[in-house]
This record gives structure tokens, C-alpha cells and sequence, in this order.
């Protein structure tokens, strides 16, 4: 394979990896900083196992890393030019008449979670 085949072949498996939207929404949730699985789950009111096959995916294609501290599981981007990349997506997205933001709606400090980050931070109030 040419180089040249090489590299979009590269590029076409981390668009893969990309293209669903709850994949976006994790990275989004994660660019705030490593959170766990749960904080992810009651963000995006998923089931454990659907968030945990998109974090799989994400996962397998380079683009974040866990780590485990007792019972928990926690996730972060991994690749420092990931936000860089998504956000000039977002760019062309609204350029192109996409009505509202991707993520909208996506409340990243959710009163439900039970996360240690939350509950330290005096931000679950259930």
C-alpha cells in the first residue's frame, strides 16, 4: 500500500470512529476534563452497556484512554488534537446550515449524577 493509501486509509477508520453522535456527545462530555463511566451514563440518560460500546469504539480507535480507581472506570481524550479537529467540524456543520448546535441540549452537569465529581463538587442535589 502507497503511503499516500495509507494515510486516508488511517483517516477513514478515526471518521469511523467519529461518525456516530453519541460518540461526538462523549468526546464533548470529555473535554471538560476525565470523568467515569456513570457521570457519562447520567449525562446522556443511557444504559451503562450502550455508553460502554461507544466508549469501546472510541477506545479501539486511539482517541481516548481509561484508566480504573476501584469500582469506577474513567475516560479521557487521549488525542491532544481532538478538540482542535471537532471543533473546526462544528464550524463547517454550522456553515452548512445545521440548525442548532451538535450537543445542544446536552446538559454536562446533570442534578441526577451520583458521580464522585459531581457529589464533591456540591453539584447533584438528588
Amino acid at each position: 500500500m502507497s503511503r499516500a493509501k495509507s494515510i486516508h486509509a488511517a483517516e477513514a477508520a478515526l471518521f469511523r470512529a467519529l461518525a456516530h453522535p453519541v460518540r461526538l456527545q462523549i468526546l464533548d462530555i470529555l473535554s471538560e476534563g476525565e470523568v467515569c463511566v456513570c457521570h457519562i451514563q447520567a449525562v446522556l440518560r443511557q444504559r451503562q452497556a450502550y455508553v460502554s460500546q461507544h466508549l469501546m469504539a472510541l477506545r479501539s480507535a486511539g482517541l481516548v484512554a481509561s484508566r480504573k480507581h476501584g469500582l469506577r472506570v474513567y475516560y479521557q481524550i487521549s488525542e491532544p488534537h481532538m478538540q482542535t479537529m471537532l471543533g473546526e467540524a462544528r464550524q463547517v456543520a454550522l456553515a452548512r446550515g445545521s440548525a442548532a448546535l451538535p450537543g445542544a441540549g446536552l446538559t454536562l452537569r446533570p442534578n441526577h449524577c451520583k458521580c464522585p465529581r459531581c457529589v464533591e463538587n456540591g453539584e447533584s442535589v438528588s
